[in-house]
């Protein structure tokens, strides 16, 4: 099952338990808007060179959009669905001269209606055509939308990138495709709009370039990106925020089983900026981390790495498998790796059908995005294995970008120590939030999760009324809505029973924690009782 498949199948195992309707459901689901754009560059050595573009802006119910950029070459898969003009070769020679290069864009129509610019580059009579599979980023725009709403920032889900390995290109090539596809997207994104972060193949230098080409069309905008250089309006701690906010949400865990990371020996797949500083904060509290593997290998002490001593190797460019204070194991038996806690910091769907019966965690924190299929999830759960879910465990880097978005806003920079005490409380306040849900629906963390963060997207739409062609009744956490063209009932309610209330006098504290409301009308909203 793929990352999208997986994301869709546990929203709408929340949908159910949150009885949503049908038609809710479905809004819910589909994505904002989706950009695709062709992005032509001059390479180093004069060639041109075309490559795709994209967005997916999931929602934006609760305020701005938010995700990443990321430059990935796996990105270039095919789109389902589409009717794409097909062009031969043979015809294709006609349209040139020559030893000549030549761009066309061309308009493709999907089946469900939306417009897609797609890009054919010519080379001497050949054709490169490049496309975008949006499945994998649709999926992370979407736990983008539900793990804001977890954390309670105000921000919706976006996810974007460009088909790119970034490998393959100079620095002067990087900022050039950079630079393109900020020009292509630069009405799309903004401050109150759509917020981009880096990701896989991107780092703080893209988002300065992003940033300076951005303002060259709105002025100085340094909150349009967050992950910035520190010099240029970037948060202290946003670099260590993930890897510190996944071992902040660990504690809160631990808390609740009567647990401390000092008692626990970890074991850490991916060895990247979130392995490194959630092994490092790991060690600092006294816990154990007995393996870690890499893109280079795997290595294990049964008595514990120095972590420290570890990092100062990788610092020197030293492969793991050279460190002398472990020994090397083989990287397909550290999933499986004896141990208390189990840490997958890498990539996705890691935990499958295949090798979840021989996990021998305890407890599983996911650091990535959707690391375990939801086939494992069955196997795990089933023999009481605690999975942390990522749109939890990993919020901590949205949080500290909704930090620094904040103080470029108010221009005003705080110390390290507020950003993580701040961290501290959000991640705590979100896991407690989470088992008050488990509780009151009978479920596991995940859906916990998922249903706390579905239900407050759910809220934001109906009081922003941007369902109100809908009639019927929703139920939506216990409370019930009644629309129609004219007027809104509401149940369950002590506010508003026996009595009717204009719209516009409305209690702030009862529309943020008990009413909600699907309407647009034209004429005022009156309320009565049912």
């Amino acid at each position: 099952m793929n990352a999208l498949a997986a994301t869709n199948r546990n929203f709408r195992r929340a949908a159910r338990i949150l009885g949503l309707d049908s038609k809710i459901e479905r809004s819910l689901l589909i994505p904002f808007r989706e950009i695709k754009v062709e992005c032509t560059i001059p390479k180093d050595d004069g060639t041109l060179v075309s490559y795709v573009g994209f967005r997916i802006q999931h929602d934006n119910a609760r305020g701005p959009m938010k995700g990443g950029i990321r430059y990935h070459p796996e990105l270039k898969i095919k789109k389902k669905n589409e009717r794409n003009i097909q062009l031969k070769k043979s015809s294709l020679k006609k349209k040139i001269k020559k030893k000549s290069y030549k761009l066309l864009s061309l308009v493709t129509f999907s089946s469900h209606g939306k417009i897609h610019l797609l890009s054919l580059v010519m080379l001497w009579g050949c054709c490169r055509y490049l496309q975008v599979d949006p499945d994998e980023v649709n999926a992370l725009a979407q736990l983008m939308t539900w793990k804001t709403a977890v954390a309670d920032i105000p921000y919706g889900g976006a996810k974007g990138g460009i088909g790119c390995n970034p490998r393959d290109l100079s620095v002067s090539e990087l900022e050039r495709l950079t630079r393109v596809f900020t020009q292509k997207i630069h009405d799309l994104i903004g401050i109150q709009r759509d917020v981009p972060a880096p990701d896989m193949g991107t780092n703080s230098q893209t988002m300065a370039w992003i940033l300076d080409e951005y303002s060259k069309f709105h002025g100085h905008s340094p909150a349009v990106v967050t992950g910035k250089p520190l010099d240029l309006g970037g948060s202290l701690g946003r670099e260590a925020a993930t890897g510190v906010g996944v071992i902040f949400a660990t504690e809160a865990l631990f808390a609740e089983y009567g647990k401390s990371i000092s008692d626990m020996k970890f074991v850490i797949q991916g060895f990247g900026n979130v392995g490194t500083w959630a092994a490092k904060s790991i060690y600092e509290r006294g816990g154990k981390v007995i393996a870690v593997s890499d893109i280079s290998g795997a290595i294990r002490n049964p008595n514990g790495i120095d972590v420290n001593a570890l990092l100062k190797h990788k610092e020197g460019n030293g492969l793991l498998g050279d460190f002398s204070g472990a020994d090397v194991m083989d990287p397909n038996e550290l999933l499986v790796h004896e141990c208390d806690v189990l840490i997958p910091c890498a990539l996705g769907g890691v935990l499958n059908k295949e090798n979840a019966s021989d996990v021998k965690a305890k407890f599983i924190i996911e650091a990535a995005n959707h690391p375990t299929d939801p086939e494992a999830d069955d196997i795990l759960s089933k023999k009481g294995v605690i999975i942390l879910p990522d749109i939890y465990a990993n919020a901590g880097g949205v949080t500290v970008s909704y930090f620094e978005w904040v103080q470029n806003i108010q221009g005003f920079m705080w110390d390290e120590e507020k950003v993580n005490r701040e961290l501290k409380k959000y991640m705590t306040k979100a896991f407690r939030n989470i088992k008050a849900m488990c509780q009151i629906h009978n479920c596991d963390l995940r859906m916990g999760a998922f249903t706390l963060g579905v239900n407050r997207v759910a809220r934001a739409t109906l009081l922003r009324g941007w369902e109100a062609y809908l009639v019927g009744e929703y139920h939506i956490e216990n409370h019930i809505v009644i629309s129609s063209p004219s007027f809104l009932r509401v149940s369950n309610s002590s506010f508003f029973r026996n009595r009717s209330t204009p719209a516009t006098a409305m209690n702030k504290s009862v529309l943020q924690n008990k009413l909600f409301i699907w309407s647009t009308t034209p004429t005022p909203v009156k309320l009565s009782t049912r």
